[in-house]
């Protein structure tokens, strides 16, 4: 089975999120399962200087602006397909906007663009190639299945993935004239969305199928509070909707090879965690003792609970922890945290910034990760920490709720628990699942029961991806009928 994936982001050549760990992570997790899966990106800078060998396999003489061409390469065990269009692509910055983290004005062209490129290959526009299925990701890629749909791809299947429904991609009316559609496709049916072009909204209109990365986000964006708009469409489009939660690459995260720790280690061997503890001690400057470690490794933004959190940091020091903080994001909530690293010198540590080994150091050193999201389609870091004995402390929503057990009596006793949930939106819970931690990692056997159930735990990608095996044999027998 051929698979065509659509994405703005891939690891590990491109990534600004957990968008990228899962567009990386698919196509080896479903290697083994029948399915080839070639992945389409945008060109961008990192990506153009990672081969060197360019076979261009389709030419655009003229796209959205530009000359264009698409390469056929392979990388990190990766099938790719790179959109090399430099008016639309090459430039300094993040992908989607300039160094200062405007975005750029044209996202709308350079997404179209790549919309477009994948709704040529889906239908046939590459000699030798045309997919079984295409696959589309988050907003950036969402106009493929419109492009398919108004175009000679019209019976491929297809298939969007919704990370983060927030993000819509939302355009004036203005720019249809450009985007190469038929007049008959700016409907409401269509591409149309509250008097402008929604891209994500297309996408959701056209796909065969829909999925979020989490049962539980599933159906909470079927609610007007998580539906961000689309609430009404979504419940439309019900039948067609599934939730997978996402797993992670458990050979890059595995603390028993990990080269970013100072000391590997297994659930056997818990105790060699200590040097990373130190290590973090050192970097975040808190001070030494027995009081547990709780670590924050997350954009500091207004979705993340972040303001929450700073708002129960003076109550978190009280209950007897320490925290260490890695992110960065609004500057009101970056200055909030940094004002309370200054209040308990030695209890708070912030880095502003980010720093991949860090990150991993601090999974396998702290002792628990807090996550007070106030909606989580999915979420890897909770993975995680599951993965490195770093007990995940999260808001009930999406992915969260799917992933942690909560530490309460029952599963306690049963010694199933793996973390502690509490209700979302709330420092008050927050801090009395923070009570609780603290309580627990007293109590040396309940705390060590819920590392290595933690550890046990599949957060792999092998049956989510047999999941996808699934949906897509779906859409392939209902493309036959």
């Amino acid at each position: 089975m051929q698979v065509l994936s659509v994405t703005p982001e891939i690891f590990p050549l491109i990534k600004t999120g957990g968008l990228a760990d899962v567009t990386g992570a698919l196509p080896v997790a479903l290697a083994g399962k029948g399915v080839t899966m070639r992945t389409l990106i945008p060109g961008y800078p990192q990506v153009m200087d990672a081969f060197k060998k360019k076979k261009a396999v389709h030419q655009y003489p003229l796209l959205q602006g530009g000359k264009a061409s698409v390469h056929a390469v392979a990388i990190a065990g990766l099938d790719l397909f790179v959109l090399d269009a430099p008016h639309l692509f090459d430039r300094p910055g993040g992908p989607y906007g300039n160094a200062s983290g405007a975005d750029w004005p044209d996202n709308w062209r350079r997404f179209a663009a790549l919309s477009q490129v994948g709704g040529d290959i889906a239908g046939g526009a590459i000699s030798g190639y045309k997919p079984d299925i295409v696959h589309a990701h988050d907003w950036q890629s969402a106009m493929a299945l419109a492009y398919m749909r108004y175009g000679k791809a019209v019976g491929t299947p297809s298939m969007i993935t919704v990370h983060n429904l927030a993000f819509q991609g939302r355009f004036g009316a203005g720019i249809f004239g450009e985007l190469g559609l038929p007049a008959v496709a700016m409907a409401l049916d269509g591409v149309e969305y509250y008097g402008g072009v929604g891209f994500l909204k297309a996408g959701l209109q056209a796909a065969w199928a829909i999925t979020t990365v989490s049962p539980t986000y599933a159906q909470e964006i079927r609610l007007p509070e998580f539906g961000m708009g689309l609430d009404g469409l979504i419940n439309m489009r019900s039948t067609d909707l599934h939730g997978i939660v996402n797993g992670i690459d458990t050979e890059i995260w595995n603390p028993e090879t990990d080269t970013h720790l100072v000391s590997s280690y297994t659930a056997r061997t818990l105790q060699a965690r200590t040097p990373n503890r130190v290590a973090v001690e050192d970097r975040f400057s808190l001070d030494r003792d027995d009081s547990p470690i709780v670590c924050v490794i997350s954009r500091l933004t207004w979705q993340k609970g972040m303001d929450i959190l700073a708002a129960v940091v003076d109550g978190i020091v009280a209950a007897g922890a320490r925290l260490a903080i890695l992110g960065s994001g609004d500057a009101g909530l970056e200055g909030a945290l940094l004002a309370a690293a200054a209040r308990h010198r030695g209890r708070v540590g912030v880095v502003i910034g980010w720093d991949e080994g860090l990150s991993h150091t601090m999974q396998g050193g702290c002792d628990a990760i807090v996550i007070p999201s106030r909606f989580e389609p999915c979420g890897l870091t909770q993975l995680y920490g599951l993965r490195y004995g770093c007990v995940p402390v999260v808001a009930r929503t999406g992915g969260l709720a799917d992933t942690v057990i909560d530490a309460n009596e029952a599963a306690v006793s049963a010694g199933v628990a793996t973390g502690f949930q509490f209700a979302p939106n709330n420092g008050g819970a927050l801090l009395h699942a923070i009570r609780r931690l603290v309580e627990a990692h007293g109590a040396s056997t309940v705390w060590t029961s819920m590392q290595k159930q933690g550890m046990k735990a599949d957060v792999s990608w092998d049956k989510s991806a047999e999941k996808y095996v699934e949906l897509y044999r779906l859409l392939l027998s209902k493309r036959a009928a």
